[in-house]
């Protein structure tokens, strides 16, 4: 039986790394794959070990701490076989320090497309500029790189037929209200029993799971009509007060923009919708929790051209990297998220 092994930062992965794990895969009996990891690598290794595990279901992926110099093969290779717990047959790389590595392991070194003639691209490209080097990128790690935009608004103040327009404007996908649909699903019992805890609970679980879902195909852009952040408002609108759960489902989620509907607009009775007498109270609260914690938003205003014409101009500066004010915004989601 053979045995190959694999060392690499994958930061991020992209279609070159994919190309060497199955040239490996496809020569040996087993393969097993070092991720390397540093605390400044700021994606951090079970993120990317995930990634790599959904892309390559029957690799071995295991995460090694990277604390040796780079030209320490002797070192690395010491260390790989008290990892594995082995000496590996066989070692795949696309680049030099493979060979050394190799050496030291007793094993096989097989170079993989080293020129980078079967897929041009490299991490360093990818950091550099993802969106330019998207076709590179599977699902699993352009759901990263998306941007993520949320409309969030009290009821009937035009957050749908916005989160609509934007996803047509920038030829991507959108993210509907879950809860809506859950009233529709649950009201005949809602009418009966009325709103628990345990139901805002599941409409933030699953608004989490269809926006994961829509961010791995999106066109870079991701709107999203609502998030678990607003559920935990729409909580204390209902139940009236805060739900520790719902928050801790939203802690952590990240998003470039946030965009506030006014609701200086007319309110229209759909048979679902009860709050018009909140709405004042619902802007008010939407607001202060945005500020409380942190998040970068915009409130727009007037009809829905002017509503578009807002959104569209700060998210082209936000996209493009320019100065924007826009308040609780401090550096972008690549910055912060992926660096490397």
């Amino acid at each position: 039986m053979k045995r190959g092994v694999i060392a690499g930062k994958f930061l991020p992965p992209h279609k070159g790394h994919s190309y060497l794990i199955e040239s490996g895969r496809n020569q040996c009996d087993e393969l097993y794959v070092l991720i390397c990891d540093r605390p400044e690598y700021l994606i951090p290794a079970p993120i990317r070990k995930s990634w790599l595990e959904a892309m390559h279901p029957g690799v071995n992926f295991i995460i090694i701490t990277d604390d040796l110099d780079d030209d320490d093969s002797a070192g690395w290779a010491q260390a790989t076989i008290e990892l594995l717990g082995f000496q590996p047959d066989l070692v795949f790389s696309s680049e030099d320090y493979g060979k050394r590595w190799a050496k030291h392991l007793g094993a096989k070194h097989i170079m993989v497309d080293q020129a980078r003639v079967a897929l041009p691209v490299s991490a360093t490209m990818i950091r550099n500029d993802p969106w330019t080097n998207w076709e590179y990128l599977d699902p699993e790690v352009r759901a990263y790189f998306t941007k993520r935009i949320c409309l969030v608004g009290s009821e009937s103040s035009g957050t749908t037929t916005l989160t609509k327009a934007l996803a047509k404007h920038y030829k991507t996908d959108w993210v509907p209200e879950y809860g809506r649909q859950y009233s529709v699903d649950e009201k005949e019992r809602l009418d009966r029993e009325g709103w628990k805890s345990s139901d805002f609970v599941t409409i933030a679980q699953k608004q989490n799971e269809l926006e994961d879902t829509a961010a791995k195909t999106a066109n870079k852009l991701l709107f999203c009509d609502t998030d678990s952040f607003a559920t935990g408002v729409w909580h204390k609108r209902y139940m009236g007060g805060r739900s520790s759960e719902v928050e801790a489902l939203a802690a952590g989620r990240r998003y470039d923009l946030y965009i506030l509907t006014d609701t200086h607009i007319p309110f229209e009775d759909d048979g679902l919708r009860d709050g018009e007498e909140f709405r004042e109270w619902m802007q008010e609260e939407f607001i202060d929790k945005l500020r409380f914690w942190g998040k970068p938003f915009i409130l727009v205003k007037g009809n829905p051209q002017e509503r578009l014409e807002q959104a569209v101009s700060t998210i082209n500066m936000l996209v493009n990297d320019s100065v924007v004010q826009i308040e609780g915004l401090q550096r972008n989601r690549w910055q912060h998220q992926g660096g490397f």
